[in-house]
């Protein structure tokens, strides 16, 4: 059952890496048997933001847009792991229904700062959470988080509209009372995805391997498939495929799968006048509603709202 479940987003993570292997394989002999001869050309994409002039954050602000420009602009989604690299602060909050029918309101949702510093990468921030429960249960923070991403391959839409990227998490476990992880937790993971017009389809694939406690905590395989549609300029209807598989530890062998229409809104420019300001909005919604017998919660509402830069 658990191989069925996870077959359908390996399959296309695979297939994205194939296209996008195919593209910049075709890109580079089809570069090498048309040119006469090679002549240098002027610096584009990365490169550009090393020749350029002005303050430190001029600078870094020139080497982001540099690095956004050789991917697609799909929009990140409410919920899933995304393979674009984005410069943001986002803040999320969810409210979750338990098996038992008690409330649990998430602030902040383990989102924060996500930064590019240098080209094809991105840290990520990631600021505790805050838990609001209905029951006796202690409100509190859960646990601090860090994330590091790489760019293995890209194209924007001109030049065939695909991404991979690796990404390490670590968390910390911070959390107070019972609201976050006893030990650390190291998450490997791999995302990739193809556009086609206003289409999109891109996969997640990662692990969740704590570093001590193994045995009661057990380990988790995370799957995250989401398909885009981008409708008009600022409206992204989409629906995700969000998949947990647990191997060990009290939930071992328990699948646990929600599907997640939404909706995002974005970007909206606050100078939009000014061709140059990275500075916009973007906000969303979706709902989560468990499609397997196995489930910790159900029913949950999700809102994001981000500030880009």
């Amino acid at each position: 059952m658990i191989k069925e479940l996870f077959r359908a987003p390996v399959a296309l993570l695979l297939a994205s890496l194939a296209t996008a292997s195919f593209c910049q394989a075709a890109a580079q002999t089809t570069a090498q048997t048309t040119a006469p001869a090679p002549v240098p050309a002027p610096m584009s994409g990365p490169a550009t933001y090393a020749a350029s002039s002005g303050s430190f954050f001029e600078r870094w602000q020139a080497r982001a847009s540099a690095t956004q420009a050789l991917q697609p602009k799909w929009i990140v989604p409410v919920v899933s792991p995304y393979p674009m690299l984005i410069q943001v602060f986002r803040a999320d909050f969810t409210r979750q229904i338990s098996p038992t029918h008690a409330t649990t309101w998430n602030f902040g949702t383990s989102r924060g700062l996500n930064l590019i510093p240098f080209a094809r990468t991105e840290v990520d921030l990631l600021v505790p959470p805050f838990f609001e429960h209905d029951t006796k249960t202690f409100d509190g923070f859960g646990d601090f988080s860090v994330t590091g991403k790489y760019r293995i391959l890209s194209a924007n839409e001109k030049q065939g509209s695909y991404l991979l990227t690796a990404q390490v998490s670590a968390t910390v476990p911070t959390g107070s009372y019972a609201n976050g992880a006893t030990d650390a937790v190291v998450t490997p993971s791999i995302s990739g995805g193809k556009g086609a017009g206003k289409f999109d389809a891109f996969v997640s694939v990662g692990g969740a391997l704590p570093v001590a406690n193994v045995r009661s905590i057990g380990r988790t395989i995370a799957t995250n498939t989401v398909v885009q549609y981008h409708v008009q300029k600022y409206l992204w209807p989409e629906l995700e495929i969000n998949s947990t598989a647990w191997y060990g530890g009290s939930k071992d062998g328990k699948v646990q799968t929600f599907l997640t229409p939404g909706l995002m809104l974005g970007k909206y420019a606050i100078h939009p006048n000014d061709k140059t300001s990275r500075l916009g909005l973007a906000a969303g919604a979706g709902f989560q509603t468990v499609a397997t017998t196995y489930r910790t919660y159900n029913h949950s509402l999700i809102f994001t709202a981000r500030f880009l830069f």
